[in-house]
């Protein structure tokens, strides 16, 4: 009843608007035309009449093109075009009716002409005044400002990216009344614009004069000490490490906008909150577009457990399906205090997703069992795994416990309580494996290739991608805690490459390929593929970082090759190729040979129960070879493998 009485009061708004333009644009016209008495018999109307009826019919149009739907404090030009729109309809059946009564006796003729512009700038400008108010965009026009207010003034902030998404920012933070900084100027990557105002803060230079314009600013006194990123910084053209370094160095806070990823856990947030830049994020890579939709039809209504929820892309893939409001989250992990912190978080971010939290070793067959038909999930990601090269090829007893029988029990629980899907989250290291933690993901992912489901059973695919920045294992966060100690920075080769994502953006792409997954031909088990870009010499990577610290003293250390390092990674390997499946989702064709069995699982579990680790090793690696084509047996059927990237 409120919400209808406000829309009424809007239209009542626009009628009297509409009147009181109509009264004026006669008030002029009449005094500029002298009277004309004509004697006829036909009756006349009269000014009260020509007011209610213009009047009526503007309130018709308003209506008709739901002004009361647009609150007045978000007008915009489209606004103002509608409003346009309404006044030539409403004079034009004005005319057509006032013709039809009396001919139009007794209406000068330019109130035809000044009565829609008088209803235009009236209603267009009630609306101005009042996105005005709410903007506090007057609060400039005050005479005299207290001293007091100018001592407050918060921390100067510095924008850097285009004036189009300035004037978003500011918009939104005139909106929020946010009062956390204070833009002082804005560096576009176009030297076209400066010179620009966005309102009311100035375009002071392009980026590639960055320098120039925060001595500008130092001598205004008016030095940031703050720098807002207004898109991914990766993008900016002109930007260097050693810029970036020496802003560090000089105290001045990064900041960035969230991507589009972290948009999509914060639907109908207007004004997320600036946060401070990650060094891995001012990489130069090109950030990945992703689709919401599918995703979101994955999740919506849905429980999901996942294994290895306190891990890197455990913990991202239970924010990111907590954000896309699943029935029941089941977070899976041994790690006592990684589960804690996972569960505390999404409790506090999320408080009305359902979640659980288990302590759960995905070795433990029989426990397993029991959580999965306990929690009866619909969706199975298994992210739990040995990541580290050096530790599992040093123990691969234990890599193979976790990363291959683990598997094999989250894919006989996941069928035992008919789950819907089952996702493997693998690695390039998988691919032409030479150490044992990627021979076990292979066998990993091949346990699960060796799936197939008939009828309404459980599905299951594999998703393979390459190094995760900030993730447990990868190099930037060693290189940080290296660089923060004051180096040296230990680089195992020059020459060595890797492909690079972030964690949000892996989580979502895996999301991205399920939901692929889910809506494909067949029954058959598919390997997915995530497209990584090309990739970063890890040199190279040192390199920047050191810069973009701001610390340039600092050695680099060639520590050489430890056992079972490869100098580059492939997402592919010799026997498979791949086929666009979706945006930056490769599926993968394999004609490998073999499929696992129970004996051949049974075996591996045999012998790394027992602790045979050389006689393990050998096996993995016959097993991975006969995969791989290198021995094949006769008469062993084909599996067909999708993968996605």
């Amino acid at each position: 009843m409120e919400r209808m009485a406000f829309r009424a009061q809007t239209i009542v708004a626009d009628v009297i608007l509409a009147a009181i333009a109509f009264a004026c644009a006669y008030s002029v016209a009449s005094s500029a035309t002298p009277s004309l008495d004509l004697v006829t018999s036909l009756p006349s109307l009269n000014l009260s009449q020509f007011i209610v009826l213009y009047a009526v019919l503007a309130g018709g149009f308003s209506m008709l093109f739901r002004r009361e739907l647009s609150p007045w404090r978000y007008a915009s030009i489209p606004d103002a075009l509608v409003l346009a729109r309404i006044a030539v309809l409403t004079v034009g059946i004005f005319l057509i009716w006032v013709f039809i009564i009396d001919r139009g006796r007794g209406l000068p003729r330019s109130t035809l002409f000044l009565a829609p512009l008088f209803q235009m700038v009236g209603s267009m400008g009630v609306r101005i005044l009042r996105r005005a108010l709410h903007e506090r965009a007057l609060d400039s026009f005050s005479p005299v400002k207290a001293s007091s207010d100018r001592a407050a003034q918060s921390p100067s902030l510095l924008l850097i990216g285009p004036p189009a998404y300035a004037d978003s920012y500011l918009r939104d933070i005139a909106r929020s009344h946010d009062r956390s900084h204070t833009p002082v100027g804005i560096v576009s990557p176009d030297s076209r614009d400066v010179g620009q105002q966005v309102r009311g803060v100035c375009v002071i230079e392009s980026l590639e004069n960055l320098d120039e314009a925060l001595a500008d600013l130092r001598r205004w006194n008016r030095y940031p000490r703050a720098i807002l990123f207004l898109e991914e910084p990766g993008r900016l053209r002109g930007l260097t490490a050693d810029q970036l370094g020496r802003l560090k160095t000089d105290g001045i806070r990064l900041l960035r906008m969230p991507s589009i990823v972290e948009l999509a856990q914060h639907d109908g947030v207007t004004l997320l909150p600036i946060r401070d830049i990650n060094i891995e994020e001012l990489l130069r890579r090109e950030p990945i577009e992703l689709d919401r939709q599918a995703v979101g039809d994955l999740i919506r209504g849905r429980r999901v457990l996942v294994t290895g929820a306190g891990g890197s892309i455990g913990s991202e893939l239970c924010r990111q399906v907590a954000a896309f409001q699943c029935a029941r989250l089941t977070l899976v992990d041994y790690s006592e205090a990684a589960l804690f912190q996972i569960d505390r978080e999404i409790s506090e971010d999320f408080p009305h997703a359902p979640t659980h939290a288990v302590l759960c070793d995905v070795r433990n067959a029989k426990r397993l069992n029991t959580v999965f038909r306990e929690e009866a999930p619909d969706l199975v990601f298994h992210a739990a795994a040995l990541k580290h090269v050096p530790l599992v090829e040093n123990h691969p007893c234990e890599g193979v416990l976790t990363n291959i029988i683990g598997t094999w029990n989250v894919v006989e629980a996941s069928k035992a309580c008919h789950a819907d899907q089952m996702v493997l989250i693998s690695t390039d290291k998988a691919v032409d494996p030479t150490n044992v933690m990627g021979a076990t993901k292979r066998l990993a992912e091949t346990l699960i290739q060796s799936e197939q489901t008939f009828g309404a059973g459980t599905r299951f695919s594999v998703v393979r991608f390459g190094n995760v920045l900030g993730s447990a294992g990868s190099v930037v966060p060693i290189f940080t805690s290296q660089i923060e100690r004051g180096g040296p920075v230990t680089v195992t080769d020059p020459d060595m490459e890797r492909f690079f994502m972030t964690i949000p953006e892996a989580a979502q792409l895996v999301l991205h390929a399920t939901a692929t997954c889910a809506d494909g031909q067949g029954r058959e088990a598919r390997l997915f593929v995530l497209e990584m870009g090309a990739p970063v010499r890890i040199m190279d990577l040192a390199r920047q970082m050191i810069a973009l610290s701001g610390h340039r003293d600092i050695e680099i250390r060639i520590t050489g090759l430890r056992p079972g390092e490869k100098l580059t990674e492939a997402l592919l390997d010799d026997m498979e190729r791949s086929l666009p499946a979706a945006p930056n989702v490769m599926e993968v064709v394999s004609d490998s040979a073999l499929r696992l069995s129970h004996d051949h699982l049974h075996h591996l579990d045999a012998l790394a129960s027992a602790g045979e680790d050389a006689e393990l090793r050998r096996a993995l690696f016959d097993l991975v070879a006969q995969i791989r084509g290198e021995q094949r047996s006769a008469g062993t059927p084909n599996l067909r493998v999708v993968a996605g990237g």
